[in-house]
């Protein structure tokens, strides 16, 4: 059931209760809970965290704590499958489901008592009519074992043919009902996508509750940030939310504009910019930072000696030295920075990319420390994913999390040259892919598997970090090819997950469109291949590497 007021029906029923919290593994869920936990300081609500990155997690996890609590809350997860179906709850159990994946289940929009949708109705849902999808069981037995005892024979074989006709109708109007049902259904399901951000949600519920604060704001802006770097909104999606936080951030932060009431130098300051779409320059080199974003990278095709000139023109069509873009962006010269923006706007439009500049907002904490809210989604998402050995998920989960306050600078900057790290083990890897012809068009999609082996590889092995490498190196193959049929295809990757295990992940990326192929799981069932479906992603699934070949053909004859 989709909750309609979130102040009366969500937060003031639970503020007086112990309440769990899920929360999935992705930088728009952790901003959420930041906004969430904030509340629930102010207002001394007991909670309980538990971090889980998929399914099977969740389910051990609400096994262990069932029997102390009685509301959940779930951030990013569980919106998409039938809920009640998978956990068995008992029948006193509320779950608040605050979810970005779409669509969401059925069961779960028409469930009256269980489940509590934390939802904006605004998104365009289309949920299908209760009536097409749930229909009653009694109607189709009411009418059965009606005989009449004490007719006369003639009219008894009347009513007993009437009675057939009548009953093979209705089975007649079953079976086309259920028919239209799984046409309905099968429609509605077909695509995945996503959402309103749910820090923006928990932000609109602070809000509403008088309680908003610069940090909150700032988490909402990053969470929205981080569907907009891993393509999960439309453009036209993130410039309408990005406005809708632009007046939030005008409110928040009018102060600076008024001398008499300028806000303290320790102060978090959040202004709406302009800004380059170049990744972590301003605590990189230009020159990396041009080398590194799939934008860029794709664009000039520097994978290839031609694509290396092309950049080298691109540089001294600006005019700049060398030697001042390859070192760090707060060493270059003042004169040079001051109109950096609007030099590198000019010449990207000569070189065809129009799109150099994008809608976004930075944080500065004193005259030190300036972020953009891009910067922050690579680091937190870097701290998650690191494929460090010293800590557990839920260690490199927690780590994420304090990243995000403005105390812990220390481990958003660690988390900064991760991020650095693994942007350059994606550039090599798509340079490498591209080089040796790794992307290998299937029929209805492209295909490209990586080795075990190849450098790098077990930075991809999380489907974050391998779903941001596949939307890359689908955009940069669309570049470099001359086939325009390609442009149309979707991308299936698969990558290492476990050598012990004999395990790999496949993504499915879709094409240069806003909807996420399925069909995967279809796929992998229809020919029992070893699969576990344990993402919130329905695109993602991990395999059995020896069945990978007999996926991959059911899911040529899938999509054909």
């Amino acid at each position: 059931m989709f909750v309609s007021d979130f102040r009366k029906e969500f937060y003031e029923v639970v503020q007086s209760q112990r309440v769990l919290l899920f929360v999935a593994s992705d930088v728009d869920a952790l901003c959420a809970c930041k906004i969430l936990q904030a509340l629930f300081q102010c207002d001394h609500v007991q909670y309980t965290l538990v971090p889980v990155s998929g399914w099977q997690e969740l389910e051990t996890a609400f096994l262990e704590h069932k029997e102390q609590f009685h509301y959940f809350i779930l951030i990013n997860c569980g919106a998409n499958v039938d809920l009640l179906d998978i956990l068995q709850p008992d029948e006193d159990t509320i779950f608040f489901v605050c979810d970005t994946h779409r669509p969401v289940n059925v069961v779960n929009v028409y469930n009256d008592t269980q489940i509590k949708l934390l939802i904006k109705q605004d998104d365009d849902l289309e949920v299908p009519a209760y009536e097409d999808i749930f229909r009653d069981e009694e109607e189709d037995e009411e009418h059965s074992g009606n005989d009449s005892d004490g007719s006369e024979p003639s009219e008894k074989r009347t009513r007993l043919e009437e009675e057939i006709v009548e009953q093979t109708m209705r089975r007649r109007q079953r079976r086309e009902w259920e028919a239209r049902r799984r046409d309905i259904l099968f429609d509605y399901e077909q695509y995945e996508y996503h959402g309103t951000s749910s820090a923006m949600v928990m932000f609109e519920l602070a809000w509403m509750l008088s309680k908003d604060l610069n940090d909150m704001l700032w988490w909402a802006i990053v969470g929205l940030t981080d569907q907009w770097v891993q393509d999960k909104i439309t453009q036209m999606k993130y410039v309408t939310d990005v406005g809708v936080l632009q007046r939030h951030v005008s409110r928040h932060n009018h102060r600076n504009e008024d001398e008499e009431n300028t806000l303290s130098v320790d102060c978090t300051r959040i202004s709406f910019e302009y800004d380059l779409r170049l990744v972590l320059y301003q605590h990189w080199s230009l020159h990396d930072s041009l080398c590194n974003t799939s934008y860029t990278a794709a664009r000039f095709k520097l994978w290839s000696v031609h694509g290396q000139k092309r950049l080298q023109e691109f540089l001294a069509d600006m005019g700049l030295p060398l030697k001042q873009v390859k070192q760090k962006f707060q060493a270059m010269d003042i004169s040079l920075k001051e109109n950096l923006r609007e030099m590198i706007e000019e010449s990207a439009n000569k070189f065809g990319m129009k799109d150099m500049r994008v809608q976004t907002f930075s944080i500065h904490f004193g005259f030190k420390h300036k972020f953009l809210a891009s910067d922050v989604v690579f680091a937190t998402m870097s701290l998650m994913e690191s494929p460090e050995k010293d800590g557990s998920g839920t260690d490199h989960f927690i780590q994420a999390l304090d990243s995000l306050s403005r105390s812990n600078l220390d481990k958003l900057y660690h988390g900064l040259e991760l991020a650095k790290k693994q942007l350059r083990a994606t550039q090599q890897t798509i340079a490498s892919c591209l080089c040796t012809n790794l992307v290998i068009s299937q029929g209805p999609f492209l295909y490209c598997s990586l080795m075990e082996g190849t450098p790098d590889v077990m930075l991809f092995s999380r489907p974050a970090s391998l779903s941001l490498l596949s939307k890359h190196l689908l955009k940069s193959f669309v570049c470099s090819t001359k086939n325009r049929r390609c442009k149309l295809l979707p991308l299936v990757m698969a990558a290492p997950l476990s050598v012990e295990h004999g395990t790999v992940t496949v993504v499915g990326i879709p094409p240069e469109t806003d909807m996420s192929v399925l069909g995967r799981g279809k796929a992998a069932e229809s020919t029992s291949s070893r699969m576990l479906h344990n993402h919130f992603d329905l695109s993602v699934i991990e395999l059995k590497a020896e069945d990978r070949s007999k996926f991959l053909d059911a899911l040529i004859s899938l999509l054909s």
